[in-house]
């Protein structure tokens, strides 16, 4: 059995770790909220996008757009979205577990520490690595987005695509890959910005008709603006909802080792208290055999 002073060491040593993780879960709690109420903040932005382009669907010749141009896919092109610290449980690893998986020939673009050191550890393709605040300002992403579209317009990577973990709930992150460019339709970027603007499949919106819409200098020209603006908030939305998730997933680890520190320290609480009571147990049989003695 160890000494009592050992143990009141250990003890010392498990209160002080988990002061820390108790702090932690606190600090990663309020920024979690933060990203979440960042991410539903654009969702009024998708829903107004979405009735634009549902306004200019029918006016154009959706092949006129680069962006809506298939060809063949040697080269993908992936946006991987990590935390830039650890501490946040299994969030990362999941992410690594389908990188792995992936076996066609891939150019990496990572955002965040520890994707860019799994890339290069693992030596794979990395054309880029970008870092971003916990606020994720929409002009932090635009930089990352217009450098992966700039690959993909010269021919570098022939599609865009994001890993990040989805944002579930508090407990629950689910690794996703999106593919983003090329797109198929513009009717199939309405429909996906309804789903992130949170709009029902029963609520249609309104035709152009409806909409009396006019677009100056045409709806071409607004078309080719609308499209890049399309991939620079989905990156952007992503990437905010990684970060809830990265908060989140901390935030549940932290908890944990808060709740497993707990339960050590009342395990050493008991250890130290049966050794103290041997150690005064033996004190008094010496004495009493002592006395005996003599």
């Amino acid at each position: 059995m160890a000494s009592t002073r050992d143990i009141r060491r250990r003890i010392k040593s498990v209160k002080n770790t988990r002061q820390i993780t108790k702090a932690m879960e606190l600090v990663a709690a309020s920024k979690m909220k933060k990203a979440q109420q960042a991410a539903l903040a654009g969702r009024p932005y998708a829903e107004l996008m979405a009735r634009m382009l549902a306004a200019i669907a029918d006016r154009v010749e959706e092949a006129q757009h680069p962006f809506l141009v298939k060809r063949e896919v040697k080269t993908r092109g992936i946006i991987l979205v990590t935390s830039d610290k650890g501490l946040a449980g299994p969030l990362n690893a999941n992410l690594f577990k389908i990188v792995t998986e992936i076996k066609t020939p891939v150019k990496y673009v990572a955002v965040g520490r520890k994707g860019a050191q799994f890339i290069a550890r693992t030596h794979r393709a990395l054309l880029a690595d970008f870092s971003v605040t916990d606020r994720v300002a929409f002009a932090e992403v635009k930089v990352i987005s217009e450098f992966m579209v700039k690959q993909y317009l010269e021919g570098v990577v022939d599609t865009v695509e994001i890993l990040w973990p989805r944002f579930r709930n508090t407990l629950v992150q689910v690794p996703t890959l999106l593919p983003l460019l090329p797109l198929s339709s513009v009717k199939d970027v309405i429909a996906d910005l309804k789903s992130d603007a949170g709009v029902s499949a029963a609520a249609k919106l309104p035709t152009a008709s409806e909409q009396q819409m006019i677009f100056e200098p045409d709806p071409a020209t607004v078309l080719e603006a609308l499209l890049p603006l399309y991939v620079n908030r989905e990156i952007h939305q992503q990437v905010l909802d990684a970060k809830a998730s990265e908060h989140s997933a901390r935030m549940v680890a932290m908890k944990t080792a808060k709740d497993n520190a707990t339960k050590l320290l009342g395990e050493l609480t008991l250890e130290y208290n049966k050794a103290r009571q041997a150690a005064i147990t033996q004190e008094i049989l010496e004495i009493a055999a002592a006395q005996f003695a003599a």
